[in-house]
């Protein structure tokens, strides 16, 4: 599976969605990504649903099946002398471990950083946590909501600062997954001149405050605690949700040129008092949202959008899901992929969101290969360990990669 990332072997010890995450994009772009999981049960995600799909006998979690392709799956029992017999040789032969146990547990398991770098001196190990190794609340267990109302993201997001919401899906897990993948590439460039591998750590509670952006130097530069606000935003104006004489639009008018645009397209007076500049909008928005709204009552959705368009103002719907990835804008950019999967068949699972040159073909790979079954690669990983070492101590074996 050709890809930038061909020449990596990725050791994937994490479950449930942020570790899992990260393996994903790893993969995505050629690793060699493999997770171990425990015997019998493997990752938790395996039991999250429904909706589960696939036979009674061995349903299939979708939300498995979102966090997980381009990996093979080896059961281990890490209790056991066995398993971490397995898993050191694996750390021996690896570039990469991901994990994202709860601080200390790895080193209990007989695998502290100490012994993984013994093990392997190149390895880069990534460790994801929930509120980070140290610190004096290093030691919590993290979980994406939970993140999400400590890390300030809930309270700027919902109608209002009486009505704090979570964003639709795990995004301090997402996010601690793709910074995750971030810091392994950038440890592997390192290594490429140090030959020593280095450990990454980032955290949910890191994820969320990383992508503050602008709402987080409102508070430390200028001291303004910013607060839960709708569908507009809170900085430009128009900007965001508005209604029209059969659905909702989205508009976005983040200079006065489009400001000009909108307004004269549509009877409104670009330099009536309060209107004439940003700053002024956004101190009088619901007056702006009042006249942007009123002006859009009559007109159909499809014709609203064609106009915006024709004035140069960005603008959108609001799709559903059904409507997302079945829209031929989303299958032109590689984002819904086939994979056949050994209990499902054929099926389309969403794909990378990455492409690189010109390829319609979302990822680094030239194939993408199916969320795994439990355990459905131990053979075969342990055949191609005992290959390797057949090799090193010159033993003749055919063993399989």
């Amino acid at each position: 599976m050709s890809g930038p990332l061909d020449d990596v072997v990725v050791i994937d010890l994490t479950r449930a969605l942020a570790g899992p995450h990260c393996g994903m994009m790893l993969g995505d772009m050629g690793a060699r990504v493999i997770k171990v999981e425990s015997p019998g049960t493997g990752d938790e995600s395996r039991g999250w649903g429904p909706p589960f799909v696939g036979p009674d006998d061995q349903p299939v979690s979708t939300y498995f099946l979102s966090c997980n392709r381009n990996k093979e799956s080896v059961e281990l029992d890490l209790k056991s002398e066995e398993g971490k017999d397995v898993l050191a040789r694996l750390v021996g032969r690896a570039d990469v471990l991901l994990e994202n146990f709860r601080p200390g547990v790895l080193d209990r398991l007989g695998f502290p950083i100490e012994r993984l770098h013994e093990l392997n001196p190149g390895l880069v190990v990534l460790r994801i946590s929930g509120f980070g190794h140290d610190g004096p609340e290093g030691g919590r267990a993290g979980y994406d909501q939970i993140a999400q109302g400590e890390g300030g993201l809930m309270s700027l997001t919902g109608a209002d600062a009486d009505h704090p919401q979570r964003v639709g899906v795990p995004i301090g897990d997402l996010l601690a997954g793709m910074y995750g993948a971030y810091g392994v590439v950038a440890a592997l460039h390192e290594r490429n001149r140090t030959g020593v591998g280095r450990v990454v750590r980032t955290s949910l509670l890191a994820s969320i405050v990383g992508v503050h952006a602008f709402q987080g130097t409102r508070y430390t530069v200028a001291g303004e605690v910013p607060q839960a606000g709708g569908n507009h935003h809170p900085s430009i104006c128009p900007y965001g949700l508005f209604t029209c004489a059969d659905g909702m639009i989205q508009l976005s008018c983040g200079s006065e040129g489009l400001w000009q645009k909108l307004a004269s397209g549509f009877g409104i007076d670009p330099a009536a008092p309060g209107f004439a500049t940003n700053r002024e909008r956004v101190g009088n928005r619901d007056a702006v949202i009042d006249a942007v709204n009123a002006a859009f009552a009559d007109i159909p959705l499809e014709t609203l959008l064609a106009r915006l368009a024709e004035y140069g103002v960005p603008a959108g719907e609001v799709r559903t899901l059904d409507r997302v990835y079945d829209w031929d804008q989303t299958r032109s950019q590689g984002l819904v992929i086939d994979v056949d999967h050994p209990l499902l068949g054929r099926i389309e699972i969403p794909g990378p969101p990455i492409r690189l040159d010109d390829n319609a073909f979302a990822g680094g790979r030239t194939e993408h290969v199916h969320p795994p079954l439990l355990g459905e690669h131990t053979e075969s990983v342990v055949a191609w360990l005992d290959d390797l070492d057949a090799r090193d101590t010159g033993t003749p074996s055919d063993a399989p990669r």
